[in-house]
């Protein structure tokens, strides 16, 4: 392994599968991987273990089990790592939320951060601008009363005049919030309120675009971002086991069968959504889009559909580009997701440097 000299420290995170989103190939349901307390505790505890800088604790609706029960409690027994837990807009009345996310945080002695999801509840329809506006305005309320302020806010969904809870003013904080999204309105509300910018896979060149967009959309707002990307990583001792891996991974999953996989999910029709079957699309025959970044993981998951499929030097130098672009924060993930971590852990995670941000 190439010993890499560099002044950038990126955030090493790695993901815990409460959405029922865990396999040995995807499309083939384990009854021992589907989410569970016990499950997902393992696979928080390995990255721990491993070493990892944070972990995601996704949100789904109808998938999994609950992000913010989960969170309160494994927090007492993470002592050397954040926890990214998210939140969907709109399924929680935001003072009471606030309240239960700074006891969370007091409890991880400030090491929670926040990932925003502004898709939409079951059984709602609400278009784009509305949605974001709903995003934006929950963020603002939480952030405020986080910080321990009153909130006093009349806004298109939010309505809310009301000082913040006591757990707040006595002990007032800031987590920062993650937050993705590709349309117009989901980048405006980036620069106008989150603190990193989380990108779903796409070629160098694109992720180099969408950077300098929102760095540009942040100024005008007088703020800065910080950039992050979520990805799948296969890392083998050699690229042909690798590249062997990756496709053993898909070989099981059928076009019907990763259609009906993509389309549980509630963003399933977003922005960003498309744009990652347009990637998957654009590929060669081998699914790989640029090199070491292949799209087949995509054919059987919605939302983030590529990994960096490669040797532990290939992977490394992959990050270290991304690095280079600007990207501080990556979230790593691989299936089944405790077997995965400790495989990065190992060959990976060593040789980067790397810290919370």
């Amino acid at each position: 392994i190439k010993r890499w000299r560099t002044s950038a420290m990126s955030e090493i995170s790695w993901f815990s599968a409460l959405c029922d989103d865990d396999y040995e190939q995807l499309g083939v349901p384990q009854l021992d991987l589907r989410s569970s307390w016990e499950h997902c505790s393992d696979i928080v505890h390995a990255a721990q273990d491993g070493g990892f800088d944070n972990v995601l604790l996704p949100s789904g609706y109808d998938l999994g089990i609950d992000t913010l029960a989960f969170a309160s409690a494994i927090a007492p027994s993470i002592t050397s790592m954040k926890l990214l837990a998210a939140i969907r807009c709109g399924e929680m009345w935001a003072p009471q939320l606030a309240r239960q996310l700074a006891t969370i945080n007091q409890i991880l002695n400030g090491r929670l951060s926040i990932n925003i999801i502004s898709s939409e509840m079951p059984g709602e329809a609400l278009d784009g601008p509305s949605r974001y506006a709903r995003t934006l305005e929950t963020m603002t309320a939480l952030r405020t009363l986080l910080s321990g302020k009153r909130l006093d806010i009349d806004g298109e969904h939010l309505q809310l005049h009301v000082d913040a809870p006591r757990i707040c003013r006595d002990s007032p904080s800031t987590p920062q919030f993650y937050f993705g999204g590709l349309s117009d309105e989901a980048r405006d509300v980036a620069a106008a309120g989150a603190d990193v910018y989380l990108m779903w896979p796409d070629t160098e060149d694109v992720i180099a675009e969408t950077i300098a967009d929102l760095q540009q959309r942040a100024s005008t707002y007088g703020r800065t971002l910080k950039f992050g990307y979520r990805v799948h990583v296969v890392v083998r001792e050699t690229e042909d086991e690798a590249r062997s891996a990756a496709a053993h991974l898909i070989s099981a999953v059928d076009a019907a069968t990763g259609d009906a996989i993509r389309s549980r999910s509630l963003d399933s029709t977003s922005v960003g959504v498309r744009r990652q079957a347009e990637l998957r699309e654009s590929a060669g025959n081998d699914g790989f889009v640029e090199p070491h970044l292949w799209t087949g993981i995509g054919k059987a998951r919605s939302g983030c559909g590529a990994a960096i499929v490669g040797t532990p030097q290939q992977v490394i130098d992959k990050i270290h580009r991304y690095e280079a672009m600007g990207i501080e924060a990556f979230i790593f993930s691989g299936y089944p997701h405790k077997d995965e971590a400790e495989r990065f852990a190992d060959l990976v995670l060593p040789h980067l440097s790397h810290g919370p941000l």
